[in-house]
């Protein structure tokens, strides 16, 4: 795990997270950060030499240092030089565990301190709110409410639970696995994700549905997120009728929560954008390109894209381009020429690379099922193509990494990619914004107040502005220069208390060794 934070050099220290108990500014506290050239999450220019008072747990004031005075004994943090970003936050996170058997086992008694680590690993890289769209309810609850009565630090965490209409992790929805010789403990960890809300409700009339999800909002989720096709394995099936969809989403409105879906094929994504829904989850993941008429609707309906770019930028991308490379290198000399120009094109523009690089000549036709085999680097140059039409067009785009530990440490074969870490994730996510065509602003932009319009707390936070909660990231180089520098963090602050990030995770379980701490 690489090293990117720094120490705050102030001029007097501020109230710092220490311990489990919640360290806050007293509500007539006042701090004032001086000399940073603010960027508020708004998109606009910046403003140098800014002050900016916090007093409790909120922003007051944001101004021109020649603007503002400073009251008397107000703790004042000097960062002339540095830059000032509203906290950052990931739409698409999973803290709990909730899918590997031996790990299942060896950690049942820790399923809530699993869920706090992983909200704890969020807040070392100044990521001050999550969305954890899909785990295991009870834990996260109560993750969650330790979180929010100030017990423990971590990453202010808004929670799904189950995707309405799965099963758990050992299903036929979930992992493709038959509902045949499960151990009794496979299926109470089925139970337990599902929490009241899985396959049986695909079988359900509209009204049934209605009723349905009515009691599973009454758990205490904070949003509500359902499968439009099955999870991960192609082709994706459908799973809920237009009207059901439709009916689903009526009654989360109703309670004044945000509905969500996660659809994997274009068809999928189109009923449930015509259902309502106002965020879907890696709307890039479709297993054909998204039809530029489903775009335009999403652009006009306001519908926020929680977009995976950790997975399709950055290292996984040079090392797809390494596999292309490779795979071109083994086609004949006499398709040599067909092959270079494959991989200039992906260089430039994924457009076309899709059809290029599946034109080889086999001796015979290739069956449905050698296709399907084939074609993960198509999909995944698929997915880039969606993630860049759908910045372009001027979606609604949220940071998201779908980060999540799976497998305990002592059973794992491999180090988990740092891309899908905790923290540092999220980073690379924002970072590949820019790399699919985003300015670091928009990216920025994305990472904070639009995480806030993906909650509908907008006025709560994700941007710096009076009345907002003072979650506050600090960083010794200019971000919109490099994008990369969001990275070279100064200070970490939550709600107006500094963040040692250095001491977390507090009690390390999943993730160890644990990152190494800021120098």
């Amino acid at each position: 795990m690489r090293t990117i934070l720094r120490p705050i050099m102030c001029s007097l220290l501020v109230a710092t997270i220490t311990a489990p108990a919640r360290a806050s500014n007293p509500a007539d506290s006042v701090i004032a950060i001086v000399g940073a050239t603010v960027i508020d999450g708004n998109g606009g220019p910046p403003l140098r030499d800014a002050v900016v008072l916090i007093t409790g747990r909120h922003i007051t004031t944001v101004g021109a240092r020649a603007d503002v005075k400073i009251p008397k004994g107000a703790k004042v943090v000097l960062a002339t030089g540095q830059y000032l970003v509203p906290g950052f936050i990931d739409t698409n996170v999973h803290v709990s565990l909730y899918s590997r058997l031996e790990s299942l086992a060896r950690y049942e008694d820790r399923f809530t301190d699993i869920a706090v680590e992983g909200a704890q690993l969020q807040l070392k890289f100044g990521v001050t709110t999550v969305r954890d769209s899909y785990g295991m309810l009870k834990p996260l609850l109560e993750a969650r409410e330790k979180i929010d009565r100030g017990e423990v630090p971590g990453s202010r965490l808004f929670v799904a639970g189950n995707i309405v209409g799965w099963g758990g992790p050992f299903s036929l929805t979930f992992t493709g696995t038959p509902p045949v010789n499960l151990s009794l403990y496979q299926e109470q960890m089925n139970d337990a994700v599902a929490a009241g809300a899985g396959e049986e409700l695909m079988g359900m009339t509209p009204a049934q549905l209605r009723v349905a999800i009515n009691k599973y909002l009454d758990k205490g989720v904070d949003f509500v997120k359902y499968g439009g096709t099955s999870h991960a394995f192609y082709p994706a099936m459908l799973a809920f009728s237009e009207e059901a969809q439709k009916a689903l989403v009526e009654e989360v409105h109703k309670r004044g929560k945000v509905a969500e879906t996660h659809a994997t094929s274009p068809e999928g994504l189109r009923l449930a954008i015509e259902a309502g829904v106002d965020l879907v989850q890696h709307p890039e993941m479709t297993d054909a390109p998204i039809p530029p008429d489903i775009i335009s609707t999403m652009v006009k309906r306001g519908v926020v894209c929680s977009m995976l770019a950790n997975n399709i930028t950055g290292k996984p991308w040079s090392d797809l381009i390494k596999r292309l490379k490779t795979r071109t290198d083994s086609i004949k000399a006499a398709d040599s020429t067909r092959a270079a120009a494959a991989l200039d094109t992906l260089r430039s523009s994924v457009d076309s690379a899709i059809a290029m690089l599946t034109r080889e000549r086999p001796a015979r036709a290739r069956t449905g099922a050698e296709v399907s085999r084939d074609s993960t680097i198509e999909r995944t140059i698929i997915k880039r193509h969606n993630a860049e039409a759908l910045i372009k067009a001027g979606c609604i785009v949220t940071s998201s990494t779908d980060n999540y530990r799976g497998e305990a440490p002592e059973f794992e074969r491999a180090p988990k990619t740092e891309y899908n870490f905790p923290g540092i994730g999220t980073l690379l996510s924002i970072e590949g914004l820019v790399e699919l065509g985003m300015t670091p602003a928009q990216a920025i932009v994305a990472a904070t107040k639009n995480g806030a319009i993906a909650l509908k707390m907008t006025d709560r936070f994700g941007t710096i502005e009076p009345g907002r909660l003072a979650d506050l990231v600090l960083l010794t180089a200019d971000p919109l220069a490099d994008i990369h520098n969001i990275r070279k963090q100064a200070m970490v602050m939550k709600e107006g208390a500094v963040v040692d990030v250095r001491k977390l995770p507090l009690k390390p379980i999943f993730y160890r060794p644990v990152p190494k701490p800021p120098v």
